[in-house]
């Protein structure tokens, strides 16, 4: 019987044909989509990612265990595919990092994880202007709009983001989630955002709450 933590271990030793084979058994004995990327590939790149940044391991490792996350993330949407999707698939989220910023590991990890639940995702990448935020939200029919903000000097972006819909009056039709290791909630309700989001689960059960109707907050 396979354990949630093995996909989590494999991931971070960077085994890629081990993790697949790993989460093709757990779909196999009935483990859920979200129990999968919650409890194995999450906690596996989160484990990778802060040793990554403590420089305990380097960029071909972190290369590894992303691979394998990809992989693992691959099945998945097959198995989605095949006819098990959750129902998530026309809701569509829109993520990118401000501009001025750069750091893209966290964001990537929300993408996959986002993607393997069966969201439609938009990402813009970094260095991301509020106008383009606001543009692809219109153009995709976007119901979420998750922005990150990873520095200090950044954060004003958040709220130009907010402006910027509201000048284009999409505001009352778009949810704005904000993101980012020097975010806070009462900075998300200061500059007049909807959700906040401590890290990539967070993010994950948030948009699928605004998909459901709800903001999660």
């Amino acid at each position: 019987m396979v354990n949630l933590s093995d996909i989590s271990q494999s991931l971070q030793s960077g085994r890629v044909g081990e993790t697949a084979a790993l989460i093709a058994l757990a779909i196999k004995e009935n483990y859920s989509v979200d129990s999968i990327i919650k409890q194995g590939l999450i906690p596996g790149m989160y484990a990778v990612t802060d040793r990554y940044k403590r420089q305990e391991i380097f960029q071909p490792d972190l290369l590894v265990a992303e691979r394998a996350m990809y992989r693992g993330i691959g099945i998945l949407k097959a198995y989605l595919n095949a006819g098990n999707s959750m129902g998530k698939a026309a809701c569509t989220v829109v993520i990118g990092a401000v501009k001025g910023d750069r750091r893209d590991i966290e964001k990537r990890l929300t993408v996959l994880t986002m993607e393997g639940l069966g969201l439609r995702v938009i990402d813009l990448g970094t260095g991301v202007s509020p106008e383009r935020f606001i543009e692809a939200a219109i153009a995709e029919k976007a119901q979420v709009i998750l922005c990150t903000a990873n520095l200090p000097a950044v954060m004003g972006q958040l709220k130009l983001v907010v402006n910027a819909a509201v000048s284009s009056g999409i505001r009352n039709s778009i949810t704005i989630m904000v993101s980012g290791a020097p975010v806070t909630e009462k900075y998300c309700r200061t500059i007049g955002a909807d959700c906040y989001a401590k890290d990539t689960v967070a993010a994950v059960e948030m948009a699928e709450s605004i998909c459901a109707g709800n903001c999660g907050t």
